[in-house]
């Protein structure tokens, strides 16, 4: 088999193994459910809250995939039919989404959507543009009141989200428009950066002019000088074929239509991320005070309730994920120490996705599997791969000659050879490979809640943006308990398949 050839037949072979879980993981989507997905700010989150509440209150059956990650994942999802609404700007869909089309605009971007199957909501009633902001205090020191004066400080250290620094409309056109000299900016996430401008490791950051914790922090936002961001007006996105499905949810869902002014977002911000009040209630509140829907008697999750569901979807991901490791990985060693030019081909295919981002391997994964459960795990068992095939490889290939010169001289035919001799001598080696392998899923499967997967993963997610360590050891905690519990497991399952004599003590 040829090298290009061997990713796309494994990819095949693992999608075999994984397609049952996948098929279960989907069910509930096959029952057309209206989804709804939010970004991985607080303001998404409370705005998709509440289209969830307009459309459980038109009588839809709904589910919410918070904090799916950036601009790019939520679109493809909206444009794939993964989800059905999520809340945009108009900003953003014409400098990010529509970026090089020229369009711009309310009436241009709603016909541009149009053309691609979406459609787009009248204006929710803010404008949640970005800003430049800093500690009152240190913006007071060095005179600094415009983007403009940050030219005269060119020591300054900049920690921009990270999905505004590679934005047409974030970090690049920034720089080149104001023409700033700054050569330490780094990529930070932006709830992480208000403590980085608290603890002064940096000097800006970009802001959401909504934000609670302008005011909370103290900090002075820049003028725009040279009015270089756009308007970000806060819509609703929406597929088209949701008109057919459910025209009942859509006149609910454009009762969000001017509903919303920019004090009334940032309250409810502050309630959600300085208060630690729920979204959904946070939600529900504005709009029973707006008289639009009645009291839904919101239930808060309780912390019992939420680690145990988080553990079961943890424990879902790595397990389906594990075991399709083991059942391709482990004849891919054989093979890779039985045939030494393909193997060094298999070895290094395994290596080269070893190194691939993690997060980048889950996006990729979008576009052939959707979101949820599915990508999360294939992008979890690639990462499987590469100590179970190494390990097996390592463990068969060291066997000492002997041994081998032994069983050709008994007349063992190369099957009986494998199964009687080979793999019992390399047991040792290729269970300390799953080892590896199950505590490396323990902590990527975390990852999983950036797509919807859920998992320990989603607790540090809300922890990170809630500025709750609770919540953030609320997932670190127990999969840190997993991985130790996974490891122990195979130490015990060692003792029942390595032979006794392998596991004695020179």
């Amino acid at each position: 088999m040829r090298a290009p050839q061997i990713l796309p037949a494994l990819m095949a072979a693992a999608w075999a193994v994984l397609l049952p879980s996948a098929g279960f993981a989907q069910q509930a989507s096959a029952e057309r459910e209206i989804t709804f997905g939010s970004k991985i700010f607080t303001e998404s989150v409370i705005l998709g809250e509440m289209a969830v509440h307009l459309a459980q209150s038109a009588g839809a059956r709904t589910r919410h995939r918070s904090e799916l990650g950036g601009t790019q994942v939520l679109w493809s999802a909206l444009l794939r039919g993964d989800i059905d609404v999520y809340p945009e700007y108009t900003g953003t869909l014409s400098q990010e989404i529509l970026a090089g089309s020229g369009v711009s605009g309310e009436q241009a971007i709603r016909q541009a959507l149009a053309e691609r199957g979406i459609r787009m909501s009248q204006i929710i009633g803010f404008n949640n543009t970005y800003v430049i902001g800093m500690k009152e205090e240190v913006a007071e020191r060095l005179g600094i009141r415009t983007i403009s004066d940050l030219r005269r400080h060119p020591d300054l250290k900049f920690g921009f989200n990270n999905e505004f620094m590679d934005r047409g409309d974030g970090w690049p056109m920034l720089r080149a428009r104001y023409n700033l000299p700054h050569q330490d900016v780094r990529g930070l996430n932006h709830d992480l950066a208000y403590r980085g401008l608290e603890d002064g490791s940096i000097h800006a950051m970009d802001l959401y002019s909504t934000d609670a914790e302008i005011q909370y922090y103290n900090l002075r936002t820049l003028e725009d000088d040279l009015g270089v961001f756009s308007t970000y007006h806060a819509v609703l996105l929406y597929r088209d074929d949701l008109n057919e499905r459910a025209p009942e949810v859509v006149a609910a869902l454009l009762q969000m239509e001017g509903l919303i002014s920019e004090a009334e977002m940032v309250a409810m911000n502050s309630r959600a991320k300085l208060d630690g009040v729920d979204e959904r209630v946070v939600s529900a509140d504005f709009l029973v005070a707006k008289q639009i829907i009645e009291d839904p008697q919101v239930e808060v999750e309780g912390a019992m309730a939420r680690l145990l569901r988080n553990t079961r979807a943890h424990l879902f991901l790595v397990s389906i994920s594990l075991m399709a490791a083991i059942l391709i990985a482990v004849p891919l060693g054989i093979l890779a120490a039985k045939r030494a030019r393909l193997g060094q081909v298999i070895l290094g295919i395994a290596g080269v996705i070893q190194t691939i981002p993690s997060l980048a391997l889950l996006v990729l994964m979008i576009p052939l599997l959707g979101l949820g459960e599915p990508p999360a795990i294939m992008a979890v068992f690639l990462y499987s791969l590469l100590p179970i095939i190494r390990n097996t490889y390592t463990g068969l290939h060291d066997i000492p000659t002997g041994i081998r010169e032994s069983a050709a001289a008994l007349g063992l035919p190369s099957g009986a050879t494998l199964r009687l001799v080979d793999l019992p001598m390399a047991s040792r080696a290729i269970l300390a490979g799953i080892k590896i392998s199950a505590v490396i899923n323990v902590g990527t499967a975390t990852l999983g809640a950036l797509i919807g997967a859920g998992g320990y993963g989603q607790p540090i997610l809300t922890g990170i943006r809630r500025d709750d360590i609770g919540l953030i050891l609320e997932g670190a905690v127990p999969a840190a308990v997993l991985a130790l519990v996974v490891q122990g497991l195979f130490d015990l399952v060692e003792r029942v398949l390595v032979p006794k004599g392998l596991r004695l003590k020179r």
